[in-house]
Parts: structure tokens; sequence; C-alpha cells
């Protein structure tokens, strides 16, 4: 699970069921993990370089029969351009070239969940315990 959380505000938090590969991809780039060779989205942000686009931002934007949309948007010598994304895919690019992330407020009011009290206490142990379940998941632990 990947668990947004709303920086200013009420401090919501936004989860999203994500799998384990992305996860992992998530996880490598907060840690600053660099592979022998370019993970994809490692190898996407070169291209996009490559081509003279950057990315701008990451919005998650709905959720749609249970499965949440994203955008990343870029900046292009032609103007600016939207692709749709899974949330997961665009997280993994954001924390690779440091782009902020969004949430639509619509978004959050519908799906997110409010932060218990001691949410601003507890932040970084929910994300020691999160780093240690990426890194000792794997796929039997979601069933079927």
């Amino acid at each position: 699970m990947m668990l947004l959380r709303e920086q200013d505000g009420r401090h919501r938090l936004l989860p999203i069921y994500i799998g384990s590969p992305e996860a992992s991809a998530i996880h490598y780039a907060l840690e600053g993990v660099t592979p022998p060779r370019p993970l994809t989205h490692d190898l996407f942000l070169t291209v996009l370089g490559e081509l003279g686009a950057e990315v701008t931002k990451i919005v998650v934007t709905e959720m749609r029969e249970r499965t949440f949309l994203a955008e990343v948007h870029l900046r292009t010598a032609g103007g600016d351009k939207v692709i749709s994304s899974r949330p997961s895919d665009a997280v993994a690019l954001a924390v690779r070239c440091s782009a902020p992330l969004f949430a639509t407020d619509e978004l959050m009011d519908s799906e997110s969940q409010e932060a218990p009290p001691e949410a601003d206490e507890d932040a970084a142990e929910i994300i020691d315990e999160f780093k240690d379940f990426i890194e000792n998941v794997s796929p039997e632990d979601f069933g079927s």
C-alpha cells in the first residue's frame, strides 16, 4: 500500500494499493539505490530528458471503478502535455526527479481518511514500518 499524506490542512491520508514491483521501484528511489542498469522509471526519465521534456508535477486525479488514476504533467518545447498514468508509476517518476505530487480536492474529499490525532508524532514510525513491509513483502502475501 502506498500511503499519501496531505502536507497542509487536515493531513488526511490517501491509501492506494499498488503492486510489489511498483512499491520496490518507489522504495529504491527513496533510498537512493542505484541499480547497475536503469530500471523502467529511470529509463523513462532519461528518454524524456533526451527529448527535451521534464516532469513538472504529478496529480492523482480520481478513482474510477475502484482504480485510482493519475496524470504526469510534462513541459516540452511544443508546450505542456498531460499523460495518463497509474499512480504508482507517476509516484516512482516523481521521487526520481523531485517533482511535486498532488491529489485533487475532489479525490481527497471522497477517498481520503482522516489522520489520527497522533499521526504527526507517529509519522516516522509509520514510514519505518512501511519500509520494513516493502523490503519483506512477497506476492504470496496478497493472495489471488
